[in-house]
């Protein structure tokens, strides 16, 4: 979304297509020489260097806490076997259990004569069974959580100094360049000769001389500028979550911009989750009744749907 500047599509055709003119097509532009005019022309990306380096270390932190320990997968895995283990022993000492429950809080009423006893289903052992982690998935639908750490660790470590290394990256394809090998056969600008002059450092204000881009220092890509700032919320709320705080994420673009979440809410004016099961009984009055008690009715019927919801959820769950 960052176009070219006019002084970076200048050196940019004089670069690439020059030589043409000079009678040299073969000729491939000097290393040196690429290496100053995608300086000048990735001069604000080269800005985004900082705060990336630490937005992709708190990544790596984050990602950390997801090994070992703190694998969720080794955590849940055997739940489901400690929760057979639970019921088999109930079963299996269910009137040791029932003397000492009995003991402690009395003896129940008898039981209606029309309920049934409910027995054990067949299927339910083969419903909770050891699960073995090397059989967890591999394909990529789905893999193992530490795997996708591992994988994603080594993806990130080795996007740390992409934008400063991007001139580099470019600049070392043989398709653009002579290559850094080749330093007197090569286009330096004017002709097939060595290019002189020193190769600028990363950065807007590193530009101020560069030979190649005319690059106007004082004027920051507001864009980038605003990348910046959403690379230091996000580096912030990673290292809280890596504390072990709780964080609010949402989209940066949000962040930045100042529009709030993605609903177009702001969290003073938009309800929770959950508000639309509370309800308050406003005051009354006799010639008011009427309108008061039906503005209130829509709330106490979602009250109501809600409690039959979950009492239907946990009649099935007990059957």
């Amino acid at each position: 979304q960052v176009s070219p500047t006019p002084g970076c599509i200048r050196a940019l055709m004089k670069m690439l297509y020059c030589p043409y003119c000079r009678g040299l097509p073969t000729v491939k532009p000097c290393n040196s020489y690429c290496l100053n005019v995608m300086k000048g022309c990735l001069a604000n990306q080269a800005d985004l260097d900082i705060e990336w380096n630490l937005f992709i270390d708190a990544m790596l932190l984050v990602a950390e806490r997801l090994e070992g320990p703190f694998n969720i997968e080794s955590v849940m895995d055997p739940i489901d076997v400690k929760i057979s283990e639970a019921i088999m022993n109930m079963q299996e000492n269910s009137m040791q259990v029932s003397a000492k429950v009995f003991q402690g809080c009395g003896q129940p009423k008898p039981a209606p004569a029309l309920r049934s006893s409910r027995s054990v289903p067949e299927n339910f052992n083969t419903r909770f069974k050891p699960y073995n982690p090397e059989e967890r998935p591999t394909t990529a639908a789905g893999t193992s959580l530490d795997r996708l750490v591992t994988d994603i660790k080594e993806k990130l470590k080795l996007s740390k100094k992409f934008w400063s290394t991007l001139p580099y990256t470019i600049c070392k394809d043989e398709q653009v360049t002579a290559g850094p090998s080749i330093e007197e056969d090569c286009w330096n600008g004017h002709t097939k000769a060595r290019y002189l002059p020193e190769i600028m450092n990363d950065g807007l204000t590193n530009q101020i001389n560069n030979p190649e881009v005319d690059v106007d220092i004082t004027r920051p890509d507001t864009f980038i500028r605003q990348q910046i700032m959403a690379l230091r919320v996000m580096t912030n709320k990673l290292k809280n979550a890596y504390n072990g705080n709780d964080v609010n994420f949402q989209d940066t673009s949000d962040e930045t911009s100042g529009s709030g979440s993605g609903s177009g809410c702001t969290d003073d004016i938009c309800p929770t989750e959950f508000d639309f099961i509370t309800t308050e009984a406003p005051p009354v009055d006799s010639d008011r009744r009427e309108v008061e008690a039906s503005a209130t009715q829509p709330g106490w019927s979602l009250q109501t749907l809600f409690i039959v919801f979950i009492s239907i959820v946990l009649q099935r769950q007990w059957r």
